[in-house]
């Protein structure tokens, strides 16, 4: 059984005849306090080991935490670079299908100016034809009976 700091404050030893107090009845206070002392110490120690491997975990997290914080920090710029790459390379297909949109604009504009050329000079051509064949149509043969 522990004895408390009160609990021994307030012990009273059996006295003998002579004033004096009974050797077995201190023997027995002095080992139930021995005890009770050693329980306090044990306590203490475990205690003073719980404390010591609670600051080894806290420093190991705090550790954790620092490294965390790091690598959160780190993605973070990744993001944030990759984001901006990605904007440059969109800004670089937008610019290269507009060029080509435009490219393309302009052969279609130059051959659609060539075909209206070619369909101008082919009506010329048909008209001409069709000017020789109406000045060279025989004249209809009148029939005798």
């Amino acid at each position: 059984m522990a004895l408390t700091p009160v609990e021994i404050r307030h012990l009273k030893p059996a006295k003998t005849l002579v004033r004096g107090y009974r050797r077995e009845a201190i023997d027995d206070l002095l080992d139930e306090i021995t005890l009770s002392f050693e329980d306090v110490w044990r306590e203490r120690a475990d205690l003073s080991d719980k404390v010591e491997q609670l600051e080894s975990d806290l420093v190991r997290y705090k550790e954790l935490e620092a490294l965390l914080r790091t690598t959160l920090v780190s993605a973070e710029k990744a993001a944030a670079t990759m984001n901006e790459q990605t904007g440059k390379e969109a800004d670089l297909i937008l610019e290269e299908a507009s060029s080509e949109a435009r490219s393309i604009t302009r052969r279609a504009r130059a051959d659609h100016v060539r075909l209206l050329g070619e369909v101008r000079r082919m009506r010329s051509l048909l008209r001409a034809a069709l000017a020789v064949v109406d000045d060279e149509a025989p004249a209809p043969e009148v029939e005798a009976a």
